[in-house]
């Protein structure tokens, strides 16, 4: 009797402290009580080692801290937007607050001198790494979440050694755990060749350190200061359409010139400087650039080692700004509260609402929790359609004529609030028009979901659904 007191004493108090430590997020906290009920000598350790906020930790205050100097060096070489004129005409008119928020992240502001262009898939994308790559005089910066050592991994591993060899600086930064498959000997081969190469949080580390659920989620290369490119794509055979339960993969990346590409070298030097220890001269590695382009295009940096949520602020922001059309494409939908709501409502107003979801899941539970959504959504009026010629793994969204953006964020929780991410906001209208023609070409390649017809789902399905969703903050 006094072991089961004891016990039960024991958690309440592992209760109190995740309602303690969550309370700030109720949906986080309702996730890891079901967690702690559902196995509880087991889920107070998950949480004390999975959970714990980053923020707290003194190495990514000074990680903070050390990124200004960075960002100065970038602001001083670029030509920031200043002004709601500076926004291509007067499609900015009347939106003070959203272009108020765009500013104030100061550090990275909307810069004019810039230009894009879409790769609407992985061929496209290799391609035109793998040139700037031969291009590369100087140095190359490569930050994945993941890397294979499949053929197009090899590929990579070759001309990156090709380049080193002929003295071009090469770091490399790849996730511990978005590449925990990748060989010791791939690392070692690229090391010999004088490639420099670091893993961001290893597994074992990330672990007993209380950071295994935050990764870097950011797909980021940059080629003399010059070029850059972002977006959803990875080192990997899959993203060509070699994995046969996903068939052919859609994506969307995006090539970079201009004053944009100092703020993408101004992430992968903060992340060189935390996972190597090394602090690199910004002005070395941010040449002028001669760009002639005018595109605006402003780069969004997050993650849990900052005071705010940029990509959940910018998406809220946009979201309640869009008057005509708000078309996202994402491959896991599990969206905030307020996003949710900011979705519903543009709906409900009469904005023209449309989302894009997989149709072929490459993860069950998150698929069942992006379709414990679909119902309330198509409800209020969003038109909801699930790809159906293979895997759509795009990360867009386009507001208007206004802005869209291309990135390595999903619209869920994980890239809100846990993940590293990297995302391009375009402010000029031929790239809109671009990803616009690519999202209604994606809808010809989809099928709507009808509210009526999504009703009679199964009593199986409707019961993944709201398992995966009360876990969804944790996916």
């Amino acid at each position: 009797m006094i072991w089961a007191l004891l016990a039960l004493a024991v958690f309440v108090v592992q209760i109190a402290a995740v309602l303690a430590a969550e309370f700030r997020r109720p949906a986080k906290a309702v996730a890891w009580l079901l967690v702690l009920f559902a196995c509880p000598p087991l889920g107070f350790f998950l949480y004390y080692y999975l959970a714990r906020e980053y923020k707290a930790k003194r190495s990514f205050t000074e990680r903070a801290a050390g990124s200004r100097e960075l960002s100065h060096a970038a602001l001083s070489r670029c030509k920031p937007v200043s002004s709601l004129s500076d926004v291509n005409g007067d499609r900015f008119e009347h939106q003070e607050r959203l272009f108020g928020l765009l500013q104030s992240f100061a550090a990275s502001p909307a810069t004019c001198r810039n230009e894009t262009k879409v790769l609407t898939n992985a061929e496209a994308a290799f391609a035109a790494i793998f040139d700037a790559i031969a291009s590369a005089r100087h140095h190359i910066h490569v930050e994945y979440y993941t890397i294979r050592a499949d053929e197009i991994g090899q590929r990579f591993k070759d001309a990156l050694i090709r380049k080193a060899k002929e003295g071009v600086e090469v770091r490399v930064i790849y996730d511990g755990l978005g590449s925990v498959g990748l060989a010791q000997s791939y690392i070692d081969e690229l090391r010999d060749a004088g490639v420099r190469t670091q893993c961001f949080l290893a597994p074992k580390i990330a672990f007993f350190e209380k950071r295994m659920n935050y990764r870097n989620h950011r797909k980021n290369v940059i080629v003399d200061g010059r070029i850059g490119f972002v977006g959803g794509i990875n080192i990997g055979d899959e993203y060509l359409g070699a994995d046969p339960k996903l068939g052919f993969w859609r994506d969307t990346h995006l090539q970079l010139e201009g004053d944009a590409v100092y703020f993408l070298q101004n992430v992968f030097l903060k992340d060189w400087r935390f996972t190597a220890g090394e602090r690199l001269e910004a002005s070395k590695y941010m040449p002028v650039h001669g760009c002639a382009g005018r595109e605006r295009v402003q780069i969004v940096a997050s993650g849990p080692d900052t005071a705010d949520d940029r990509t959940l602020e910018y998406v809220f922001a946009a979201v309640s700004a869009a008057k005509i059309r708000l078309y996202i494409t994402t491959p896991y939908f599990i969206p905030d509260p307020s996003v949710l709501m900011g979705l519903r409502t543009a709906a409900l107003s009469g904005v023209d609402v449309r989302i894009i979801l997989p149709g072929v899941a490459d993860t069950k539970i998150v698929l069942y929790a992006s379709l414990s959504y679909v119902e309330e959504m198509l409800a209020a009026g969003v038109r909801i359609y699930r790809y159906r010629s293979g895997f759509i793994h795009a990360k867009v969204m386009i507001v208007d004529d206004l802005l869209a953006s291309v990135g390595t964020a999903n619209m869920d929780m994980r890239s809100f609030y846990s993940n590293f991410e990297l995302n391009a906001l375009l402010l000029s209208e031929p790239a809109i028009r671009r990803l616009e023609a690519d999202f209604r070409q994606d809808l010809l390649n989809s099928d709507e979901l009808d509210l009526h017809t999504f009703r009679k789902r199964s009593r199986r399905q409707k019961a993944y659904e709201a398992a995966a969703r009360m876990l969804s903050p944790l996916l």
